[in-house]
Parts: structure tokens; C-alpha cells; sequence
């Protein structure tokens, strides 16, 4: 299993690092094919199959996210209200109503879960010094998820959050927290971020609480469901809401601390 993790990260990683390295529209689509798939083994978690029309209006939904995220002015709560309306309107002419409620509550959780925090790295990317602000929280986050994986695996014995998942402990926990500040220290220095490095200190502290987090989020939506991975589609890892659920968390918390705080 670990041999297909560091396989499939050796595939996977250089390719999103050179659509962020080059901006422009393969970086925009990057995050459109993995908003899209995400959604997608999200309303599969949730029992709607991909010929479900819910389950188009939740693709539609994410990618709209994605593209608006490109226009300067606040139209992420319009979005959310059209979807909202439309999705019920299309509902009342359903034969059946049966699940129709609990359906269209997923959809838009799924809709702000993915579509909504994902679609933050569009205006990161367009912050000044973008580039280096989106590699600095792919990276941190990553180094804060593989120490807490390696670190829990090699001296892991207090459950973090049993009920919910019963590989992750506290010595992981802490392992990633001092992983994701020791990566952030680094990051700051190899990509010429021009903060101070008590800052560095604060944002990596800021991953290494959120991006466990985030993890726990998406293992509570699939205990709910009964199931162990989002999806197959990443050997090793498991589905792409498996790779995503601590950034979508640490993507958020980067981009407005780094507008409300350092910009």
C-alpha cells in the first residue's frame, strides 16, 4: 500500500505542479476535471448515480463555482440560490418524492463542500505571488498529512477520534501539526514568501489544526455511508475526496488569512 501511495504521488504531484507553475488555463481546468470528479464521488457516496439528474446539477453546480471564481465581484451566493431554486423546481415535477429532501440537502452540501472551498484556489493563484502561495499550501498540507500518517503508523497508540476513524491517533495528530509548521518554515524560505517567520509559524500551526480536521470531516461522511474510500480512482490512496478533504479545509484558511492578514 505504501509503494502505491509513493507511486501515485510521483505521477500525480509533478502534474499539478507545473499547471500551478504555469498558470493560465491548464490551471484552471486542473481544478475544474478535480472539482468535477470530486463531486461526483461525492454524490456516488451519498447513493446517487451518475445518470441521477441531481447529480448533473451538482456538476454543473461546482464548475460554475469554479468559473465565477474567475470574476472580480461576490457571486458565490446568487450561484447557490439559482442551484437552490432550480434543483427544487425540478423536484416538484418528480413522479416521486421519496428521498426528494434528504437528495437535495446533499446536493448542496456537496455543491459548498467541493465546489465552493475548492474554487478558493482560483483567487489565491490570482493573489500577488499566487503561484508561490498555492505550492506553499499544496505542500504544507501535504507534509502535514504524510507525517501524520508516518508518524501514527510508527508510535500511534491513543485513537484521535475512534468513532469516526480508528487509524488516526494523537501522535499522528501532533506529528503532522509540527510537520506542517517545520514545511511551512521551509516553504517560506525555498519560495521567497516576504513574511516574517512568526507568520510562518502561525499559517503552518493553521494547517497542522485544520488539515486533520478536514480529513475527519470527509472519514464522518463516509463512516455515515458505511464505507472506507471515497472511491478506486488514486491506487493507495483511495478516491480524489480522499486526497482532498484536507485541503479543501487549509486552501480556505491560507487564502483569507493571507488577504486579511498579510496583504
Amino acid at each position: 500500500m505504501i509503494k502505491q501511495r509513493v507511486l501515485s504521488a510521483l505521477i500525480v504531484l509533478p502534474i499539478i505542479f507545473l499547471a500551478i507553475w504555469f498558470d493560465g488555463p491548464a490551471y484552471s481546468l486542473i481544478i475544474a476535471v478535480i472539482a468535477a470528479l470530486g463531486i461526483l464521488e461525492f454524490c456516488s457516496m451519498m447513493g446517487l448515480s451518475r445518470r441521477h439528474p441531481l447529480t448533473l446539477f451538482g456538476l454543473v453546480g461546482v464548475l460554475l463555482f469554479v468559473l465565477v471564481a474567475h470574476i472580480e465581484g461576490s457571486y458565490g451566493a446568487p450561484l447557490l440560490t439559482s442551484i437552490a431554486v432550480f434543483s427544487l423546481i425540478w423536484l416538484l415535477f418528480q413522479r416521486s418524492v421519496k428521498d426528494a429532501a434528504t437528495n437535495w440537502a446533499w446536493i448542496l452540501s456537496g455543491i459548498i463542500y467541493i465546489g465552493w472551498l475548492f474554487s478558493h484556489f482560483i483567487p489565491l493563484r490570482d493573489l500577488e505571488g499566487g503561484r508561490e502561495w498555492v505550492l506553499f499550501v499544496v505542500l504544507a498540507t501535504f507534509a502535514a498529512d504524510t507525517a501524520a500518517f508516518f508518524i501514527g503508523r510508527a508510535w500511534g497508540r491513543h485513537s484521535l477520534a475512534r468513532k469516526i476513524s480508528s487509524g488516526k491517533t494523537w501522535e499522528g495528530a501532533v506529528g503532522g501539526f509540527l510537520g506542517a509548521i517545520a514545511a511551512s518554515l521551509l516553504l517560506t524560505l525555498l519560495l521567497n514568501l516576504s513574511i516574517p517567520y512568526w507568520q510562518s509559524v502561525v499559517l503552518g500551526a493553521l494547517i497542522g489544526i485544520f488539515a486533520p480536521l478536514g480529513d475527519l470531516a470527509e472519514s464522518m461522511l463516509k463512516r455515515s455511508t458505511g464505507l472506507k474510500d471515497s472511491g478506486t480512482l488514486i491506487p493507495g490512496h483511495g478516491g480524489m475526496l480522499d486526497r482532498l478533504d484536507s485541503i479543501l479545509f487549509t486552501v480556505v484558511v491560507v487564502y483569507y488569512y493571507v488577504v486579511w492578514v498579510i496583504m
